[in-house]
């Protein structure tokens, strides 16, 4: 059996699928990363090449997220007969270890125990335009060192374990909250200004094209133009957040335990995601990891 395959779908977002495959597809391989190309994009087809490229349809739809996460439930449980663990998630997300953890993702995920589901915390990194001036090139961490708590992303991503995964990645029906401590799943919307910018022109653009109400839709509230606010203010107000000392994310692992509960009669297990107004400056040995 392999270690760990990584899952994914994308919908023509070049900078995130290339950071994506250049963290996943360095680390574990290209033949153990699947794309499922929404729209069959020749772009993205060629940018992944060497990959496992699934094409579908990329037709305007309702119900798009629900039918999104229903595919990759299918993949990932089919996939986890030929791997240990398998790594899905948003092309925007990207699960990493600590350097300090002395090892590589791979063989740090071989080395975990199997059938079981681990959530890793999850942090959004931010671009701080007052600090950060110069452009994301071939890594997003150096240019950007900065990130806030971002429970809505702290997901139970990394599965070995026969389990349901909720529309959005968020929950599971896997019952135990397993949180190492050397592991991050970095949220990278907010990486760069620019790209924010056009990431969502094109999203907006989708969901227009849609014509239909958020209710209606199942997709992301921020995919639509009427919730998507005033990008430069977004932001600037990055600053205001409450700089924390040091960078010790301990205390944040330890409340969603405290926190950990059965999602109503669901099946589905959760914890507290209540919104943070505090950043950190990630340790210089962060530079360079994605």
């Amino acid at each position: 059996m392999q270690t760990v395959a990584a899952v994914t779908m994308v919908r023509d977002d070049l900078f995130f699928l290339k950071a994506w495959l250049g963290h996943y597809g360095e680390q574990f391989g290209r033949e153990n990363c699947y794309i499922i190309n929404h729209g069959r994009g020749a772009a993205v087809a060629e940018m992944a090449q060497g990959c496992n490229v699934i094409g579908i349809p990329g037709d305007p739809h309702k119900n798009f997220d629900m039918k999104r996460w229903r595919l990759l439930n299918g993949l990932v449980e089919g996939l986890r007969a030929y791997y240990k663990y398998v790594v899905v998630g948003d092309v925007d997300e990207l699960v990493v270890l600590d350097p300090q953890a002395g090892t590589d993702l791979k063989s740090w995920i071989a080395e975990q125990p199997g059938k079981q589901v681990l959530t890793p915390l999850g942090l959004e990194v931010i671009h701080r335009i007052d600090l950060e001036p110069d452009p994301v090139t071939e890594k997003i961490l150096g240019p950007r060192m900065h990130v806030r708590p971002a429970p809505h992303y702290s997901k139970p991503c990394l599965v070995s374990f026969g389990t349901k995964i909720a529309r959005g990645g968020h929950f599971t029906q896997y019952e135990k909250l397993h949180t190492p401590e050397h592991l991050y799943l970095l949220h990278l919307k907010f990486c760069d200004f620019d790209t924010y910018c056009a990431t969502m022109n094109q999203r907006n653009a989708v969901t227009g094209e849609i014509d239909a109400p958020i209710r209606e839709v199942s997709i992301g509230r921020h995919w639509f133009a009427e919730a998507r606010g005033e990008d430069r203010a977004v932001f600037e107000a990055f600053s205001e957040l409450e700089m924390q000392d040091g960078f010790n994310p301990g205390p944040l692992r330890r409340k969603m335990h405290r926190s950990w509960k059965p999602r109503g009669d669901t099946g589905f297990w959760n914890f507290d995601r209540a919104d943070s107004d505090t950043q950190y400056r990630l340790p210089d040995r962060f530079a360079g990891v994605i």
